[in-house]
């Protein structure tokens, strides 16, 4: 009896594990057996590392990238310009262009891209959120940093038809990011380039 709870325990873990993007069943198989060998307290620690990001971390109400603080550091970073605002799909992309060192603007996070197809159209992303800070008239450029695949190229596009009416400049990244690639994966250097090399739509 105690051995088939610890085997359905096991299961439970594993299935929880794999449901994580980029880890597959053996992955998460695996990941379970570690956390099972290891000191409880070391399991412990992080569960409660996962409860407690849970419950501290939030978007920023300003640019929507995560933050444990009221506003965001990137936010509220006095010696960062407000005429230059990077829009990306995904609060993670935030931390990719960060350790480029080359922008010094603000940030504005859509929470996806278009897709027609899997249900997410304009209103499912934080577009509006995006043309209210623009109407402000501090913002003089957006750079569109969305992923080069079909859906980010839709989304830059889309937006760059919205802004075009507010007398901002809008450029794009340039695709030293391979095509289907995304920006997580993709080293310094490459988004670096990226950034020097973007146009104007």
């Amino acid at each position: 009896m105690a051995s088939d709870m610890a085997i359905e325990s096991i299961e439970k873990l594993t299935t929880q594990l794999a449901r994580l993007p980029g880890i597959g069943r053996k992955t998460a198989q695996r990941l379970a057996y570690h956390i099972l060998s290891v000191q409880k307290e070391q399991a412990t620690e992080l569960a409660d590392a996962i409860l407690a990001a849970r419950e501290k971390v939030h978007p920023c109400p300003v640019c929507g990238a995560f933050t444990d603080l009221e506003t965001c550091e990137l936010c509220s970073d006095p010696k960062r310009t407000d005429a230059v605002l990077c829009v990306v799909s995904d609060a993670r992309d935030v931390l990719s262009m960060e350790k480029t060192r080359e922008f010094h603007g603000r940030y504005h996070v859509l929470n996806g891209s278009l897709s027609p197809m899997n249900g997410i159209g304009p209103g499912a992303l934080r577009i509006n959120a995006l043309l209210e800070r623009c109407k402000t008239g501090t913002v003089k450029e957006v750079i569109l940093a969305t992923n080069p695949d079909v859906e980010g190229e839709a989304t830059a596009s889309y937006i760059a038809k919205l802004l075009k009416p507010l007398g901002v400049t809008t450029s794009r990244i340039a695709h030293g990011i391979p095509i289907g690639g995304n920006l997580e994966y993709t080293d310094e250097v490459t988004l670096a380039k990226a950034l020097e090399g973007r146009r104007i739509l």
